[in-house]
């Protein structure tokens, strides 16, 4: 029988999943590289822009490197992260394209909804550790113990540590959306999700105790989260399997 790629029924061998993964991530790829060409034309400001948070508690005016290089690579690290952010609906869609050939054709007109709602629940992320997070971790972690010793922060530090945790944040934030198409593709339902809460609530403690900085309180920022999320993730995809057999009938 020949394939039919419309038909979610006949599944992908796993060679043309591994081809159509690499193609999409080849595109993925493409389109953060143009982003960060368009963003290197901005970079001084958004250098200033990812600067702000810990701004407040720099002893000198800004922060410090030890090699000619690291302005420079600091440049193209920020340029790549606008790069990342702005690309961030293609993607996303390239994401939804991977999964839609195991959707059936109704639930694939929900792409533009997948795409604005993972489009907006990483931007939501990214802000959150951005203007929650981030300076909140820096007031506990560089006032603590005292002001007398003063920080001297270099670029390289900062990039990777703010880098690390707002992209993570905005990954995280994605996490009913990852719940939503394995519920589509009918790999989890909402009993399963209910059931095994427990464990999920373990799990994601563990997370946020992993990525985020070393405090009760980033960690609690990125778990409390993470449950809500969870626990809409459930709503949701209740949702879909009603209207499954509703279709069916």
């Amino acid at each position: 029988m020949q394939h039919d790629p419309n038909d979610p029924s006949q599944g992908q061998t796993l060679i043309e999943h591994l081809s159509e993964l690499r193609d999409r991530l080849i595109k993925a790829a493409w389109a953060i590289a143009v982003g960060t060409l368009l963003c290197w034309a901005f970079s001084e400001v958004i250098f200033n822009i990812v600067r702000q948070p810990i701004a407040p508690f720099l002893s000198l005016d800004g922060l410090v490197f030890t090699n000619p290089i690291d302005k420079f690579m600091a440049h193209l690290k920020v340029a790549t992260l606008g790069g990342i952010v702005l690309a961030c609906p293609v993607w996303i869609y390239q994401a939804w394209m991977f999964v839609a050939p195991g959707l059936y054709s109704h639930e694939r007109k929900y792409s533009i909804m997948f795409i604005t709602a993972g489009s907006v629940l990483f931007m939501v992320g990214f802000c959150f550790a951005y203007f929650l997070v981030l300076p909140t971790a820096f007031k506990f972690l560089l006032t603590f113990g005292g002001t007398t010793d003063k920080p001297m922060i270099t670029i390289n530090e900062y990039l990777s540590f703010f880098m690390t945790t707002t992209l993570v944040f905005g990954a995280a934030f994605e996490l009913p959306m990852v719940i939503v198409c394995l519920g589509a593709i009918g790999i989890v339902d909402q009993r399963f999700l209910r059931t095994n809460r427990r464990y999920a609530v373990v799990a994601m403690a563990v997370l946020s105790a992993i990525i985020t900085p070393p405090d009760l309180l980033s960690m609690l920022l990125l778990l409390v989260p993470l449950w809500a999320l969870y626990e809409i993730s459930i709503l949701l995809v209740g949702m879909i399997a009603k209207k499954k057999l509703q279709s069916q009938q």
